[in-house]
């Protein structure tokens, strides 16, 4: 009787471990992704770029039928969501969610970084691009970019403007540069505390996202005398871009983009792109961003990385000719 026992017992758990392990190995045998994946932003909810991931993420999770969790880690230079990222298992479930600041400024403004922005990701697809506008006080004398250009030149260095993120104050330099022209840069907390710094005539002008600017602007508390896209806004019909404002060349965006780890696998990276990708090209995500007043930007690993790329060659070039000093 005791030896039929052990015997049953022995059986019983043979079977539990035979049915464990078909399980594992079942689920372990599903197509990529059978679970939940990871959004890390490097910024607070409701920025521009949580905004993006929470949209990418509700849809890519309708797509797939799993959780897609939104995890924010702001702070650091976006250095801390970053790490998050690298550090976690490079299988494709964990995704970094980040603008032209880490993937693209940071290169160009200090002397050395815990990560490398090109090496250390496989870009799976372009998420947005933000246009910014050239704001002055709602009494400024200048009601026009060429009125505001011509007495840069008449008085170097005593215009002054105010950003508040090195992305920004890149944006502004290479502004200075196109219109050949100096003025001064003056550092904010934020653009929120560069928005106040306009309305209340602490600065001569700034350069700012359109989704900060956009409702000032509309109701008249600041005046846009540019924007920097290629085309004119349909929320600002009237604003000039700034080369018909007569700055030839500018363009400058913000931007947000996805990217897995460099060592997630080939098979992973290029489903996560493709379902990305997918999610970018459909027409309520054109109308999600216009909204917004942003515009989606279409195109897979290779675009993305080539964007990249010529985003980092240029304000590394910018952050040389202004002479700003690397953190």
């Amino acid at each position: 009787m005791k030896n039929y026992k052990i015997m049953r017992a022995s059986f019983l758990k043979l079977t539990v471990a035979m049915a464990t392990g078909f399980w594992v190995s079942a689920a372990f045998a599903q197509p990529y992704p059978n679970h939940s994946i990871k959004f890390v932003v490097p910024f607070p909810p409701g920025s521009a770029t949580d905004s993006s991931a929470r949209y990418f993420g509700k849809k890519l999770s309708e797509m797939i039928s799993q959780p897609v969790v939104i995890e924010n880690k702001p702070g650091g230079n976006s250095f801390i969501a970053i790490q998050q990222v690298l550090n976690a298992p490079a299988d494709g479930y964990t995704v970094f969610i980040g603008s032209n600041s880490p993937m693209a400024v940071n290169a160009a403004v200090f002397k050395s970084l815990p990560y490398d922005p090109v090496k250390d990701f496989k870009p799976l697809t372009m998420l947005t691009r933000v246009s910014n506008l050239f704001i002055v006080p709602d009494n400024s004398s200048f009601n026009n970019i060429g009125e505001l250009v011509a007495k840069a030149k008449e008085s170097p260095n005593t215009l002054n403007y105010c950003y508040g993120s090195a992305g920004y104050q890149l944006m502004s330099e290479l502004f200075n540069q196109s219109a050949n022209i100096k003025t001064t840069g003056i550092p904010y907390k934020g653009a929120s505390e560069c928005v106040t710094a306009v309305m209340t005539r602490s600065v001569d002008y700034a350069i700012l996202d359109i989704t900060s600017a956009m409702e000032l602007a509309k109701s008249g508390k600041v005046k846009a005398l540019g924007i920097s896209s290629e085309k004119r806004s349909p929320l600002l019909p009237n604003v000039p871009t700034m080369q018909e404002a007569g700055i030839k060349d500018y363009t400058a965006y913000a931007w947000v983009s996805a990217a897995v780890s460099a060592k997630t696998p080939p098979a992973e990276a290029a489903a996560l792109a493709a379902l990305m990708t997918k999610i970018a090209e459909l027409p309520e995500t054109k109308a999600f961003y216009e909204n917004m007043g942003a515009e989606t930007m279409k195109g897979g690993p290779e675009s993305m990385a080539a964007f990249q790329k010529s985003e980092i060659a240029l304000w590394k070039r910018v952050a040389t000719l202004a002479k700003i000093e690397q953190q």
